[in-house]
């Protein structure tokens, strides 16, 4: 979007009041189940919407279904919260206030209060938000569906976007190709993944190789006057750098997961647990007030390394493409996939010696990740039901059954 520099001041307004809205609602929240042991839900804070708005000309302002929206964002951040305590897990994370900077969203449904395309027979695209007026967008491509049912504004840095959902019809099938493929995870110089066929996905390590211009800007953040102007422009400046390099890795894994998913019928996948790979090593006390090495530096570049690959969100692409082009994706359980020889199934930690496969039973040969990688294969074939005749004992204690 290009809004004018008033209205540029009215989307700002709008997300503080948003924020301030959100913020409000969770301390009600609080407060009641605190002293009262009351749960206050969403259908409760959104009856109250129209006494607030009649009491604040700022809120009024803004759409009724704009705010709605809001409240139903802090009741899913609840539900959430409920989920992972009902699961056992150990931090269940509460949710949080919001500070200025950290609400950047603000979601609208379409002919309530918001309008795409909101000036008919013009050839400059414009959208309507309540409060603002018509602000000019420039699209980026053509809108696909039969209508837009949902308008989001998002901030990033000093840019605003414009986020549409529209009802689409669901998309027909890609013609079959009769192929399968396994896919072994990989960082840093081993590159992104290895197919069962042999195929080394390059990694081009955004983040690794944005580290000295991130160094350079956080540096010129640090000599900065906390409130001051040039603290806030040094602070874009950061964060420009780690939005670049995001928007660069996420193009990146949509071109490789595009071209996978065109190529195979079945992509069979690990499935990593990347959350609790990359957490920090724990402490380890000596009993004598200090702490033993834990090999926490290792693990924070290796952390680093696995986050700027971005396994998690290769797979989740991955997924959602398959789903949408009539392919099956399916996840095994990657445990010794690396210690296990893919010619005869036999299965020893010696197998593996850094990127060489060397089996110390038949004497097979191969780069490790590429071994994996055939084992993710076969493993994925048991799970559904076509393996291969060799090895399939060894492998049917990969598979699981999470399958889409």
């Amino acid at each position: 979007m290009y809004p004018t520099s008033e209205q540029g001041d009215l989307l700002r307004q709008m997300l503080d009041d948003h924020r301030f809205l959100y913020n409000a609602a969770l301390e009600d929240r609080r407060y009641m189940w605190k002293r009262y042991r009351v749960r206050i839900n969403f259908a409760a804070q959104s009856a109250q919407l129209k006494e607030i708005r009649a009491a604040d000309p700022n809120y009024a302002r803004w759409s009724h279904a704009s705010e709605d929206q809001t409240l139903r964002r802090l009741d899913r951040a609840y539900q959430n919260f409920l989920r992972r305590i009902k699961a056992g897990e150990k931090k269940p994370g509460y949710p949080r206030f919001k500070g200025a900077g950290y609400f950047d969203t603000v979601d609208h449904r379409n002919g309530y209060g918001a309008k795409w395309d909101s000036v008919a027979h013009s050839p400059q695209t414009r959208v309507k938000i309540q409060g603002i007026g018509h602000i000019k967008v420039k699209k980026h491509r053509p809108v696909e569906g039969r209508r837009v049912t949902r308008i989001a504004v998002k901030r990033e840095g000093r840019h605003w976007y414009v986020i549409l959902a529209a009802e689409q019809d669901l998309p027909a099938p890609l013609p079959k190709t009769g192929a399968i493929v396994g896919i072994d995870l990989a960082t840093g110089d081993n590159g992104l993944a290895y197919t069962s066929l042999g195929e080394r996905i390059d990694n081009p390590a955004y983040g690794k190789a944005s580290l000295e211009k991130l160094a350079d800007a956080q540096r010129a953040l640090s000599r900065t006057r906390k409130g001051s102007n040039r603290r806030r422009k040094a602070r874009e400046r950061v964060a420009a750098v780690h939005r670049k390099v995001n928007n660069q890795r996420y193009d990146h894994l949509h071109k490789v997961a595009r071209r996978l998913v065109d190529a195979y019928d079945v992509i069979v996948a690990e499935d990593q647990n990347t959350a609790g790979m990359t957490r920090r090593a724990a402490p380890r006390p000596d009993g004598a007030g200090g702490y033993e090495p834990n090999g926490g530096s290792a693990k924070t570049g290796l952390n680093r390394s696995i986050l700027d690959a971005g396994w998690g969100m290769l797979l989740g692409i991955i997924r959602v493409k398959a789903e949408s082009a009539g392919r099956e994706f399916i996840q095994v359980n990657p445990a010794y996939t690396s210690q296990t020889c893919s010619e005869c199934g036999h299965r020893e930690a010696a197998n593996r010696n850094g990127k060489v496969f060397h089996c110390l039973s038949c004497g097979h040969e191969d780069d490790a990740d590429h071994n994996a990688a055939v084992n993710i294969y076969r493993a994925g074939l048991v799970l559904r039901g076509t393996a291969e005749t060799v090895p399939r004992e060894a492998f049917a204690q990969l598979a699981v059954t999470s399958t889409s």
